[in-house]
């Protein structure tokens, strides 16, 4: 009977060893499947006179052959580089909206300051003025656009945030059922591999979404933690996870994660605690690129407008009248305060120092305050915020201080590009002519030459006109008489007699010279006497001139070498904008492939201790298998012996 219960023992053995191999080959290309091993003891010796008689091999489990470490460490990778793989691939989409080429932003604003050219050409030309209209509509659609598929691109971003959420919710409840099956199976004593696999498997699942510490209980539940120590998975118990505008600044945009405890209420997770995984990759992109991308637009549009919109009111038009602005752009923008409470604004007033940033307003001890230009963190000390505060072109501005603690968000470019529109439709309405001209007195005997003449800006005042008909007459103008050949007087001939505004200013040929918002640059070497008058162009005296003058279009199409965008000049501005992008696509995309070169390193780790061998176990089906029928053929033996035995003892 022994030698019977040997064979029994040895052949169930085997056939568990089959049974295991059989096992992992079916499931050898099932995701998160650990390869089993079957551990065999050795049953207890019967002692007798002779010695210790072996009582042949017992089945002691069924080993998973896992490693706890590699398989958190090639999870938390995963999640890395779940982040850095999505915010790559959102910012590729962002690349395609600032693209070079003839169908680029950058070739619509290089065509409209071009077009510019013909018009200064030939002034009184319709069809010169007409296209260099069509070519700032052109240009300002095209800015609409790319604003349009910035929003295009944040709204598909933020479906995506909702899905993975949805996601991350459906994995934990799977998780905590499988908790649940977990911890009742292991009543028995032994260790539920396959249940384990899936658990872990869901987990991995899980880190692709958000990033997760898992913590073991002794009743083989394992809690799952997100954003450093917030429960999803306790037990059998499951949390949830949503997405919403943050609670910070309503209204202004930005996304959060917030986290629902079971039966409790949602508290916004903080983006620096998510570490990896979709989710902190798409809110990385959402509050951070894609902000960016629109406020170096918005900047782009803002300034180009502000600047153009200036000089054109500088001119006269076809009909002799001032200009009006060529775009609608805003004059400001509102702030979003975490105190209802509490109102500011912000107001534009330089376009060539505003900065590509959104600014939060800190009130620290009311009025006062710090302003923090979000960007690169650069703080700003206010004294007292209700007398306005003058920061990187822009105007801060409170009817009211806030309290102490008040935080105010201002995102002064958000909305520039999605409203900036062509506001004139007539080429007569194109103020290409100077407002002031010049004129060199007919007697002067040196080598004055008239270089430039322009308005340069605020504080202009336009020259007087002249009165022919009013006793006592007077020519009108500003005009500028040398006393010697370094040196001049400014007379203002708006009277009679003339009123002196200025004396023995020096003159030096090629360096502008300012005065009531015009400037003029002389070339040459005067002599005593000589005299230059800029008049007012619109004065009757001049007649039509004004018709046939641009120099407010040569203003116009100058603007083009203007620097205003961290020190690139308009022209330049969208290729900045274009680097700028380009750059920080090309960092996120090595980034994905850093991070995707190490989670699947450690894949392969974790994979060499857990994964299936085909050849392997092909060796060993083969191996159990002779095993299997050395058992039976035991058996076989012991039943013989026993027959024999039974025949003997019969006669």
């Amino acid at each position: 009977m022994s030698l019977l219960n040997v064979g029994a023992r040895a052949l169930m053995a085997n056939q568990v060893a089959l049974q295991t191999a059989g096992h992992n080959i079916a499931n050898v290309n099932v995701a998160g499947y650990s390869r089993q091993s079957v551990a065999l003891e050795t049953v207890a010796g019967q002692y007798t006179v002779n010695g210790y008689i072996g009582k042949g091999v017992n089945v002691a489990t069924v080993l998973r052959n896992h490693d706890e470490l590699l398989t958190r460490q090639a999870a938390a990778a995963q999640s890395v580089q779940a982040a850095d793989t999505v915010r790559a691939q959102r910012l590729l989409q962002l690349q395609d909206v600032f693209s070079g080429g003839t169908e680029g932003l950058g070739a619509a604003i290089n065509d409209m300051l071009n077009s510019l050219g013909d018009v200064v050409a030939s002034p009184t030309d319709i069809t010169a003025r007409t296209v260099t209209l069509t070519r700032a509509d052109e240009m300002a659609a095209r800015m609409r656009s790319a604003a349009t598929q910035l929003q295009e691109i944040g709204y598909a971003a933020n479906e995506q945030l909702a899905s993975d959420v949805n996601q991350v919710n459906t994995l934990a409840r799977n998780i905590a059922a499988v908790n649940g099956q977990i911890a009742s199976a292991r009543g028995n004593g032994q260790t539920p591999n396959d249940l384990l696999d899936r658990r872990d498997q869901l987990i991995r699942q899980l880190n692709q979404y958000v990033q997760t510490t898992q913590i073991a209980a002794d009743d083989g539940t394992v809690g799952v933690f997100v954003g450093g120590s917030q429960a999803l998975v306790l037990g059998t118990t499951a949390a949830s996870l949503s997405v919403g505008a943050s609670r910070l600044f309503p209204g202004s945009g930005q996304q959060a994660l917030y986290f629902t405890p079971a039966n409790g209420t949602p508290m916004e997770l903080s983006a620096g605690v998510l570490g990896g995984g979709e989710v902190a990759g798409l809110l990385q992109f959402v509050n951070g690129d894609l902000v960016d991308a629109g406020n170096q637009l918005g900047r782009l549009a803002l300034g180009i407008g502000m600047a153009m919109n200036t000089q054109q009111e500088r001119g006269l038009t076809l009909d002799g009248n001032s200009g009006t602005p060529l775009f609608a752009v805003p004059a400001g923008a509102s702030g979003y305060s975490d105190n209802p409470g509490t109102v500011g604004s912000v107001t534009y007033t330089d376009p060539t120092a505003l900065t590509a940033s959104d600014y939060e307003v800190r009130f620290t001890s009311p009025p006062a305050g710090v302003v923090v230009r979000v960007s690169d963190g650069k703080t700003t000390n206010v004294g007292d915020f209700t007398a306005g505060v003058a920061l990187d072109g822009l105007n801060f501005q409170f009817s009211t201080p806030g309290v102490a603690g008040e935080r105010v968000l201002f995102q002064p470019f958000a909305a520039a590009a999605a409203n900036i529109r062509a506001l004139i439709t007539s080429p007569r309405d194109l103020a290409a002519a100077n407002p002031v001209n010049a004129a060199m007195g007919s007697a002067n005997a040196g080598t004055l030459q008239l270089a430039s003449l322009q308005v340069t800006g605020p504080g202009y005042t336009p020259p007087p006109l002249g009165d022919a008909t009013s006793p006592p007459a007077f020519p009108g103008g500003i005009q500028l008489r040398f006393t010697a050949a370094g040196t001049f007087d400014v007379l203002d001939r708006g009277s009679a007699p003339p009123t002196t505004l200025a004396t023995g200013l020096s003159y030096v040929p090629g360096q502008p010279i300012t005065i009531q918002g015009w400037s003029i640059t002389l070339q040459g070497t005067p002599k005593a006497g000589d005299t230059v008058t800029v008049g007012n162009a619109s004065d009757p005296q001049y007649g039509g001139w004004y018709t046939r003058d641009a120099g407010n279009a040569q203003a116009l199409m100058d603007l083009r070498d203007l620097k205003m965008f961290d020190e690139s000049t308009l022209s330049d501005g969208y290729a900045s904008l274009m680097a700028q992008v380009g750059t920080r696509t090309q960092s996120a995309q090595y980034a994905a492939q850093v991070s995707g070169s190490i989670a699947a390193s450690l894949e392969a780790d974790r994979t060499a201790v857990s994964g299936v061998n085909l050849d392997e176990e092909a060796a060993k089906l083969i191996q159990y298998q002779q095993a299997y029928q050395a058992s039976a053929k035991v058996l076989q033996i012991a039943q013989n012996i026993f027959d024999s035995l039974i025949q003997a003892v019969g006669r």
